[in-house]
């Protein structure tokens, strides 16, 4: 079933000569346990296509549907909330709360959603990804590779059913974004839901059951990978 749809969708900036065509016409559709990613160029609109997949901006034109509702025309503070419940963002700023350490991050998230991980599942969670001893720090004392797991954790500790990656792993070394990828693919796997990744890094391809590439606008199913 078809967790995420965006049904003749594209976005415009400007009007007239100065119109820019960020997002053509787009028809995609992603299932629940697929690992998807989205391949192409800077300024080919691949970030377009993931802040309108999560929410973050409206489209031009077209539908998104989100498990079944139509998020398109509701207001900000409906969309807000089904972004809150549904959806975990990795974005390139990494959206950590500069005045609380790695731990009051996730508590913060407490206080406005409920069903996230346990403390056993997020202790295993910061295991994975190296960070238990960063678990009191504050963003400022940790450096851009830290800051990026944290900024993972803190998206997959909410238990989204979509998770939408944007260059998830530009700050880590090639070791570390393997084992991201890694902790992605197993996460969406075990767990059942759906990750987007939007990635320059053509080594992490293996790791998704599709690909797409993105060129001035267009989205093209490239390659199938195959599900495991």
């Amino acid at each position: 079933m078809a967790i995420l749809e965006l049904n003749q969708v594209s976005k415009s900036f400007g009007t007239g000569h100065k119109k820019v065509d960020a997002m053509k016409e787009t028809q995609f559709q992603a299932e629940k346990g697929e690992l998807i990613a989205v391949i192409g160029p800077s300024g080919s609109g691949k970030s377009t296509f993931l802040t309108i997949a999560g929410g973050l901006q409206t489209p031009t034109d077209g539908e998104v549907i989100i498990n079944n509702q139509n998020i398109t025309k509701l207001s900000e503070k409906k969309r807000s909330k089904i972004r809150l419940q549904e959806i975990g963002f990795i974005l390139q700023a990494t959206n950590l709360v500069p005045f609380l350490t790695v731990d009051n991050q996730m508590k913060l998230l407490d206080k406005v959603k409920k069903d996230n991980m346990t403390k056993e599942q997020l202790a295993q969670l910061y295991d994975n990804l190296g960070i238990s001893d960063l678990r009191h720090k504050y963003p400022a004392d940790l450096s851009g590779g830290e800051r990026q797991r944290a900024a993972i954790a803190k998206a997959l500790y909410s238990n989204p059913s979509i998770l939408l990656a944007d260059e998830p792993t530009a700050s880590l070394d090639s070791d570390r974004a393997y084992e991201v990828m890694d902790l992605l693919k197993t996460q969406t796997k075990s767990k059942n839901t759906t990750t987007i990744v939007v990635t320059h890094d053509i080594r992490l391809i293996s790791y998704c059951d599709k690909v797409y590439k993105m060129t001035d606008g267009v989205l093209v199913l490239e390659e199938k990978v195959g599900s495991e």
